[in-house]
């Protein structure tokens, strides 16, 4: 019934009825389009600018990310070598990235090399290329990488792993900014910033007499220790959701957002393989889950095996909603932590404690 003069529709009134309610469907689907493309165009940007990441592109709120960053941008306006140390997973080629984009150098090339990845005698040909003829199989000169990098940076990844022979030589090159190629007799100047990551304790190396001490002391100038992921648990809120667009750009599997007990897992989980094990949780859930919101049985079984179901229901999050759910996790586990000391929670979370007390009581924690 039409209830503004109680008559029955007209033809009229429903077809103008039918229209409303096309459009109106419309525009929520556009609106849900629109939210797609825009984080659509976040993931784009971030893809197209993986070789040009700046600091303020990394995702690190927390305490100890912070002071990394804040020195990182210190140390990047000189040409000091650089070590950085830390476990796998935590994002050290990130950092020297940024570090050399942020630097005089940043329109120069910068070259990563993967100590780790190859022979003693085939990782010498690729730092100092060889010249037709060196050994078996080279049939052409090669420049290596230090050439490649000239007015550059150099990234050598896993240093610790270099075999004793070789470091003399690398050493010798960091003291006259020379090299020679395998093969070669004449010098080629190079002028090539280092920095250099490892995973391992390159101080304990020295004294077992795997790791030349005087080389550590050159690659060692500046020393920038990246925490594990465990350390940093209230950076994941952001890096989850930056990892969720990136998929689901990639994989166009529109995804919204996270269940509250997935939530909690990923705060309560202790990351051994760091942000690389976080990222690959999140590309797992987005390829084999079946609905928008990501839920428990879509992460990978090393994270769901030894999870108990907790207090928090199954209504799920959308993106905007899931930082919510995320802080009130990692509050209460700060609490817990401190044995529900406010003071020493809202230390740990460098925050005021009137402040923590505010947030208790929004997030509704016990």
């Amino acid at each position: 019934m039409n209830k503004a003069d109680s008559q029955p529709f007209s033809e009229g009134n429903l077809y103008l009825t039918e229209v409303v309610a096309n459009a109106a469907g419309i525009a929520l689907e556009n609106a849900h389009l629109h939210d797609f493309l825009q984080r659509e165009n976040q993931s784009l940007r971030y893809e197209l600018g993986t070789n040009h990441t700046q600091f303020q592109d990394i995702i690190g709120s927390s305490p100890k990310m912070r002071e990394v960053l804040e020195l990182s941008e210190r140390v990047a306006q000189t040409s000091s070598t650089v070590l950085l140390h830390g476990e796998s997973g935590t994002g050290k080629e990130i950092i020297a990235q940024s570090i050399h984009n942020a630097s005089p150098r940043a329109k120069k090339p910068f070259i990563p090399v993967n100590c780790a990845a190859l022979p003693d005698n085939l990782l010498e040909s690729e730092l100092f290329g060889h010249e037709r003829g060196a050994f078996t199989g080279a049939t052409n000169r090669k420049e290596g990488r230090f050439e490649l990098a000239n007015q550059g940076t150099l990234f050598l990844d896993e240093i610790g792993d270099m075999q004793i022979g070789l470091q003399a030589k690398l050493l010798r090159v960091l003291q006259d900014q020379q090299i020679y190629r395998v093969g070669g007799t004449a010098p080629i100047d190079c002028d090539v910033r280092i920095i250099s990551a490892t995973n391992q304790d390159i101080e304990s190396n020295v004294k077992q007499g795997s790791f030349r001490e005087d080389l550590y002391y050159r690659l060692n100038v500046i020393t920038i220790e990246l925490p594990t992921l465990h350390e940093r648990v209230e950076d994941i809120p952001r890096l989850a959701s930056h990892f969720l667009n990136k998929y689901s750009w990639e994989m166009k599997r529109m995804k919204t957002g996270f269940s509250p007990d997935v939530v909690q897992i990923l705060m309560t989980h202790t990351w051994p393989g760091n942000v690389r094990e976080l990222q690959n949780a999140i590309e797992h859930a987005v390829v084999l889950g079946n609905d928008e919101e990501i839920q428990v049985e879509d992460l990978p079984l090393s994270l769901r095996k030894n999870w108990r179901k907790g207090e928090i229901s199954n209504k799920t999050l959308a993106l905007e909603d899931a930082q919510r759910g995320f802080k009130k996790q990692y509050i209460e586990y700060i609490l817990t932590q401190n044995g529900g000391n406010r003071s020493k929670t809202a230390k740990v979370l460098d925050i005021q404690r009137t402040y923590l007390s505010r947030l208790i009581r929004e997030l509704n924690i016990g």
